[in-house]
């Protein structure tokens, strides 16, 4: 390594202790392979393999460009009630979406990563994967932590026919046929405006050294919504999840970014393996603050939508009407639900309409 070794000191010293967790994992939990990734058996092959990486990530030239670019949607899960009534959601507008599209759809396969260690009921419904969780004790309290490890065993385990993979998150409505956006070597990813490289450059240093460039080649972006080439997923996931890792153990920066760390950690790792994201605002929508679908492709309903009966947004406080994930965490949203009153933003109504459909198409909703 020469000089470089040198130069990357820091962020070895700060993952150590990290990589040698990954090794432990990967030992604790056969049938897993030691061999993946096998720039992960050392930690000085893992700096050399980063080093040589251009920042831009692996590209499809020629003849392949003209070619349809197939991607593979994978959404991470527990087999919690929460978790497992909105990917039965996902996957039902996937499907509509996808077949909407007719044969020049590039959207692939799906798949569900569980990732608490064994089947449910649902596996023969949604396309699934079964991971094994972490540790016990290793997230933390962060269940968060156990998305980057689930996808290390999903790429590695399993064989992905597409060339790219489109991350998602059980909580992402399709509302209309997703292209592949990615272009020219970038992946393709929704910029987030609480993730703020510039803001944390002091904290991001410790994984992200001065010899790597300027703080700004980290996107502000997490792992979701992303589309990104199956390769470059597949040597950017094993350092997602040591970061990840090594962010929780560090008391600065898990006060720092707190319920997004798992995105920094993302981000972070990207830069690290020089794959730059095109940004766009419109692959999603959130709703009640972005009011209109319009050209979007994707509902991330995070946010609660409470309105009182004038059609009035009262954030902060639970409306006459509304609707909240967090408010189905125990058992599934009932069919039917009341649709919102007049003045409610068109976003919030075709959220609730979207989900009304699939509950009444779902077989054994609520069972």
């Amino acid at each position: 390594m020469g000089c470089c070794g040198t130069l990357l000191y820091p962020l070895l010293i700060t993952l150590s202790v990290s990589l040698i967790t990954y090794n432990i994992i990967i030992s604790s939990n056969a049938p897993l392979k030691q061999g993946f990734p096998s720039s992960f058996s050392s930690s000085s092959s893992f700096y050399d393999s980063v080093i040589e990486l251009p920042r831009g990530g692996s590209r499809i030239r020629g003849n392949n460009e003209r070619k349809r670019r197939l991607f593979h949607t994978a959404v991470t899960a527990s087999d919690s009630v929460y978790n497992t009534w909105q990917c039965r959601v996902m996957y039902y507008w996937f499907k509509k979406a996808k077949a909407s599209a007719g044969p020049g759809s590039e959207m692939g396969g799906f798949t569900r990563i569980l990732h608490n260690g064994k089947p449910d009921k649902y596996m023969d419904e949604i396309p699934t994967f079964v991971a094994q969780p972490l540790p016990s004790g290793m997230d933390q309290g962060y269940v968060v932590l156990n998305r980057p490890w689930a996808f290390v065993q999903w790429l590695q385990q399993t064989d992905i026919k597409e060339d790219y993979v489109l991350m998602s998150e059980p909580d992402h409505i399709i509302v209309k046929p997703i292209p592949n956006l990615v272009k020219d070597g970038f992946g393709a990813a929704f910029p987030f405006f609480y993730i703020e490289p510039k803001k944390y450059e002091k904290v991001l240093r410790k994984y992200y050294p001065e010899e790597r460039g300027p703080v700004t080649n980290i996107d502000p972006i997490g792992n979701s919504p992303v589309i990104v080439g199956k390769e470059d997923l597949k040597k950017i996931a094993p350092t997602w999840m040591n970061v990840s890792l090594a962010m929780k153990k560090d008391p600065e920066a898990d006060k720092a970014f707190g319920w997004v760390l798992e995105m920094y950690a993302y981000a972070v790792s990207s830069a690290l393996h020089g794959v730059s994201n095109i940004l766009h605002k419109d692959f999603m929508i959130q709703p009640p603050w972005d009011k209109e679908v319009g050209d979007k492709y994707i509902i991330h309903y995070t946010y609660g939508c409470d309105f009182n009966m004038k059609g009035h947004l009262t954030y902060g406080k639970i409306g006459e009407w509304r609707f909240d994930k967090r408010s189905y965490i125990k058992s599934p949203p009932p069919k039917n639900l009341t649709m919102p009153p007049p003045g409610v933003p068109q976003s919030v109504v075709t959220l609730v309409k979207m989900v009304n459909e699939a509950t009444a198409n779902l077989p054994d909703w609520g069972s």
